[in-house]
């Protein structure tokens, strides 16, 4: 269905640059003939070849001879069968092209609707192109909601699932599948944007987990009384970053390591307690047996972290435990718990 539709648009393309041809063929044929048959000058003669392929009825600006008049009368026919050509075929490729964007739509639609426990990524600025990257580096899936037509182009290239709307209105939300979702990023430039959003789809969805940007130190508080779990102030942190590449350089350069997906080496992930059933123990789980990954921390239901914990220690239904893996022991460790 595809390809027939990029055939059935390559030749509407062509068909549209032969009938704006044809018409500029027309109209030199015309001027040409008034010039070089009749002796007419350049202007009488496009003003004659216009009124003719035109069909206006103006007068004729010097009386045609028997010759002149057939001359005029096959430009008239012609005018007729060109312009009738060319109109067919703009109106075929103007709804062509509507009917090939409302097919891409309705198929990206209905790719978003099977979406299950994805993130709804608001924005795709330079924050929203980072938070992207390392979604599709983790393999989770996740919907865009844009609306700057550049963007969108740089979005279909890049073969994203994306909605193309404002991501403050609700129904923008609802088409992104907020009520199937589990997460929410909104990076907008608008504190007040991302505040509204905040709200919204908490209201549509109360048990989404919303992180959100920020630019203003005021704007924290409002965000998390909003219902967002955890705010991000970029420029803060590129800051903070730089200052602690001369204060531990090193150290900085191992948490990098660990956070850069890309390069192939150590990474960083959570198991999620509520999915493994019956789990009471760290030792239960024996991640390190089962996956080689190494445990390093453990979040309580309070939101309590335990650095290096004992695998002895008693373990609760909502809390996670953090490993520290390469890139085949997280897959492994994916694949063996489910995540």
């Amino acid at each position: 269905m595809v390809n027939q539709n990029k055939h059935k648009n390559e030749y509407l393309n062509a068909g549209l640059v032969r009938a704006i041809v044809l018409m500029g063929l027309l109209l030199l044929f015309g001027i040409l003939g008034y010039i070089f048959l009749f002796g007419y000058g350049t202007v009488d003669a496009i003003y004659m070849t216009v009124i003719t392929v035109g069909t206006v009825g103006f007068g004729e600006v010097n009386p045609l001879n028997p010759a002149g008049k057939i001359f005029t009368s096959i430009l008239i026919l012609l005018s007729i069968f060109i312009f009738a050509y060319a109109v067919t075929t703009i109106s075929a490729f103007i709804v062509s092209v509507n009917s090939i964007d409302n097919y891409k739509k309705k198929k990206m639609q209905q790719k978003i609707n099977t979406l299950k426990n994805h993130t709804i990524l608001c924005g795709y600025g330079r924050n929203g192109r980072q938070a992207a990257i390392k979604l599709q580096n983790y393999n989770k899936p996740f919907v865009i909601i844009e609306q700057n037509t550049v963007t969108i182009k740089q979005l279909e290239e890049e073969g994203l699932l994306y909605i193309d709307g404002n991501a403050t209105d609700d129904e923008v939300l609802i088409r992104a599948g907020i009520s199937q979702a589990d997460f929410l990023i909104t990076t907008l430039p608008s504190d007040a944007d991302n505040v509204f959003i905040t709200l919204s789809a908490k209201q549509l969805s109360p048990n989404i987990q919303i992180y959100s940007r920020a630019s203003e130190d005021s704007s924290i508080k409002k965000l998390k009384i909003a219902g967002a779990q955890q705010v991000v102030m970029p420029d803060k942190i590129g800051g903070e970053h730089m200052a602690s590449l001369i204060v531990a350089p090193d150290l900085i350069e191992f948490m990098d390591n660990l956070s850069d997906s890309s390069n192939g080496n150590m990474k960083i992930q959570e198991i999620i307690l509520s999915k493994q059933a019956g789990v009471k123990s760290l030792d239960e789980l024996a991640i390190k047996e089962k996956t080689g990954c190494t445990v390093i921390g453990y979040k309580t239901s309070l939101g309590e972290y335990i650095i290096n914990p004992a695998f002895n220690i008693p373990v609760e239904y909502e809390g996670r435990v953090i490993v520290l893996g390469n890139e085949i022991q997280i897959n492994h460790l994916n694949s063996v718990f489910n995540i």
